[in-house]
């Protein structure tokens, strides 16, 4: 066992403070992760908070990891010690299930593990990168290509997953319209993504008050949905339409803005049931989807497809200290437009 530095949140409505955890000992297929960096999702703040439903509290949350390689079980052979390495959202899964056999273990059929509030191999409750140090099984661990500024990679563990995956699946690329609702922490890296895939892409914001980052970050277009003629004007334009915030949206609305066999696919899950009008959909083969984050080969794919295109986040960087602050800006939409934590201030 190894004890370790971390941030935790022990009730939905205290402050995180300062602890320690204890992380298991290796296991022959175990790597040992020094942490660098680590982001501040939007997911951590919900799951602390109780918004997500219950947990078991003490709880150190975080799964947007990157770090180095310290120490590896006796049967590893992904990873060697100082490996520059990152940790998202999972941090395993049966290996066995049709969709683990595929790559797909974000949805693994038995469940897969989180890498926080989730069920160790030990039977313990996992903690996540707000820490030190965590330990990995080593199928869940992703090399992080040198050329990325570590500094800024953390978001891409989950971020750059969730935006990567749906343009991927829906085949977004030169001779495709593509928007993006939604300019913050995820909406930006879709962006910068969906350009370099060679999409038009096209943001939709309530106001343009982030328009000039939107087009400088690689947008050709940007629509404020606070004006009722945005939807007028873009009826039937795009062949995908990527839904990154977790607020209500009167989603007949954006359906109309597909083109026929378009779809919108829901990445923020809003905490009420979607209601959309089934003759828009019926009438141009539109569809509505939703999309997890993406198992280890499409993450890894992802970060090498950054690596290529010079793609990081826009980040702030941040002292352990300052998470509660942390928090209480992006809920606040105080944040351009990530938080990540150095996690050398968790000591």
């Amino acid at each position: 066992m190894l004890t370790v530095n971390a941030y935790a949140a022990t009730s939905a409505t205290e402050p995180l403070i300062p602890t320690t955890i204890q992380r298991r000992g290796l296991g022959p297929h175990d790597v040992l992760i020094n942490i660098d960096y680590a982001g501040i999702c939007h997911s951590d703040i919900h799951t602390v908070r109780g918004d997500w439903g219950r947990i078991t509290y003490p709880q150190v949350v975080g799964h947007e990891i990157v770090g180095h390689v310290t120490e590896v079980g006796s049967a590893v052979s992904k990873h060697k010690v100082g490996d520059r390495v990152g940790v998202g959202c999972e941090s395993g899964s049966c290996g066995s299930c049709e969709q683990c056999l595929k790559g797909e273990e974000v949805y693994c059929l038995k469940g897969n593990v989180q890498t926080y509030n989730g069920v160790d191999v030990d039977g313990s409750i996992t903690q996540g990168g707000y820490s030190q140090a965590i330990v990995v099984n080593e199928d869940f661990v992703l090399r992080v290509p040198e050329s990325l500024d570590i500094e800024k990679v953390a978001p891409l563990l989950c971020a750059g997953v969730t935006l990567y995956s749906p343009l991927k699946h829906w085949k977004a690329g030169p001779g495709t319209k593509v928007a993006i609702i939604g300019m913050g922490g995820l909406g930006h890296v879709g962006v910068k993504i969906a350009h370099a895939l060679g999409a038009e892409v096209t943001v939709l914001s309530r106001t343009l008050s982030k328009q000039e980052d939107g087009l400088k970050l690689g947008a050709d277009h940007y629509h404020a949905t606070s004006d009722p003629a945005t939807f007028e004007k873009l009826a039937g334009s795009f062949d995908l339409i990527l839904n990154t915030v977790s607020a209500g949206l009167n989603y007949n609305q954006y359906v109309n803005l597909l083109a026929v066999d378009g779809t919108l696919v829901i990445l923020g899950a809003p905490s009420e049931p979607v209601s959309v009008d089934a003759m828009s959909l019926v009438a141009a083969r539109r569809s509505i989807a939703g999309s997890a984050n993406g198992g280890i080969p499409v993450t890894q794919e992802m970060l090498d497809f950054c690596a290529e295109h010079n793609i990081v986040p826009e980040i702030e960087l941040i002292k352990a200290s300052q998470i509660n602050e942390a928090y209480e800006r992006v809920l606040a939409s105080d944040v351009r437009y990530r938080f990540v934590i150095d996690a050398k201030t968790f000591a």
